[in-house]
């Protein structure tokens, strides 16, 4: 399984078989490498509907003929705009081709911001778990801390989280290491940091922080691939 991380929030997971990308912010994130045209996928994955996660993944479902998967309310707006989308609910389970995908709790907002400048709310904004060839991916999106963080955790035997550590508008650095504690995952990306002036931090301590727990963490630059 190849992991790419375009900086921000914006991943990419190809299990071989299929390729997921998770909130493509690509065009409008000053760190990312790559252009929206350049990334090809099978399926899109939206957290929330901020303009940071949102991103690109309208034009991107409709070049790759790729199902957009989000909440529900995410979901109908995707397909007003003429893409293909499944909503589900928070706490809900699907089987797709790829695997299995579940909606989780995220202590956060979700709304998106038109060309006026009104503020229209699309529902809740959500975690995701995916069940991927055997391995457990947690995708919290933009995130507060929050103590169901430790059930999720007893429930699923979490091979690989990305968490939000950039302060202002999601968990800072302490926070997000005691979500690791929460959580109990076997490998930690921080994402959602030093993207734009006022989440700017030193993630080489919240990685410090992970290491002595006895958790891997890596800090991925916008391009990086792990292997995993």
């Amino acid at each position: 399984m190849k992991i790419t991380y375009f900086g921000h929030s914006a991943c990419s997971i190809d299990t071989g078989t299929h390729t997921l990308v998770i909130d493509p912010f690509l065009s409008g994130n000053p760190h990312c490498p790559v252009k929206p045209e350049a990334v090809t996928c099978d399926y899109i994955i939206l957290t929330h509907g901020h303009g940071d996660h949102l991103g690109d993944a309208i034009p991107m479902a409709q070049a790759n003929q790729s199902p957009i998967i989000t909440t529900y309310e995410l979901a109908s707006y995707c397909e007003s705009k003429g893409a293909q989308a499944h909503g589900m609910g928070i706490g809900g389970a699907g089987a797709f081709p790829f695997g299995k995908i579940k909606f989780t709790l995220a202590h956060h907002s979700s709304s998106i911001t038109d060309e006026s400048g009104n503020v229209h709310y699309v529902g809740n904004p959500a975690g995701v778990i995916l069940d991927l060839d055997g391995k457990t991916i947690y995708h919290a999106g933009d995130t507060a801390l929050f103590l169901d963080m430790k059930l999720i955790g007893e429930m699923h035997a979490i091979d690989l989280a990305f968490l939000p550590i950039g302060d202002w508008f999601t968990m800072g650095i302490e926070d997000a290491a005691k979500a690791v504690e929460f959580l109990r995952p076997k490998h930690v990306v921080p994402v959602h940091y030093n993207t734009f002036p006022p989440i700017e931090v030193d993630a080489s301590r919240f990685k410090s922080l992970v290491d002595d727990m006895g958790v891997a963490c890596s800090l991925m630059e916008p391009g990086a691939v792990l292997d995993f």
